[in-house]
């Protein structure tokens, strides 16, 4: 169990990277007016959501591999932790995000984002609100039976 919860947490600062890093490249693109600048970005885009696909899917696997260990091995596992619920309510909102991700990418690469540098900026910052309260969850879990 400890190797599935190591590689969990590989997976994941592998994940936080792409999430944290792309939408940084989009306020960079956003602001950006040199054509060879715009085209290079887009490059970065692409292959960085790639990473960040590659770290959501092997944070999922080894994830989904963890908590079944628990369920398998700990009989009530999941009704004693009712924080667990709340973490993967926010896990699931970061993969909607993600998936947000890959469409502003779409948009970069069709040179049809409209967004502003602002917004991404503020969007920039939602990842980390989020990885706050998981880490918060996880750490002190709150409201255990």
């Amino acid at each position: 169990m400890l190797w599935l919860k190591a590689f969990h947490i590989v997976a994941v600062v592998t994940w936080f990277a792409g999430l944290f890093y792309l939408p940084r490249l989009f306020v960079y693109h956003a602001e950006e007016t040199e054509a060879v600048v715009r085209e290079r970005l887009k490059v970065m885009e692409r292959r960085l959501l790639v990473m960040t696909r590659i770290g959501g899917a092997l944070t999922l696997i080894f994830g989904v591999a963890t908590l079944t260990w628990w369920l398998v091995h700990v009989p009530g596992y999941f009704k004693a932790n009712p924080w667990l619920h709340v973490k993967l309510v926010f896990v699931i909102l970061l993969y909607g995000y993600e998936g947000y991700l890959a469409k502003l990418t779409r948009e970069f690469a069709q040179d049809r984002c409209t967004r502003s540098s602002r917004w991404l900026r503020i969007f920039n910052e939602l990842p980390a609100l989020l990885l706050i309260a998981i880490a918060i969850l996880v750490v002190v879990q709150p409201f255990k039976s």
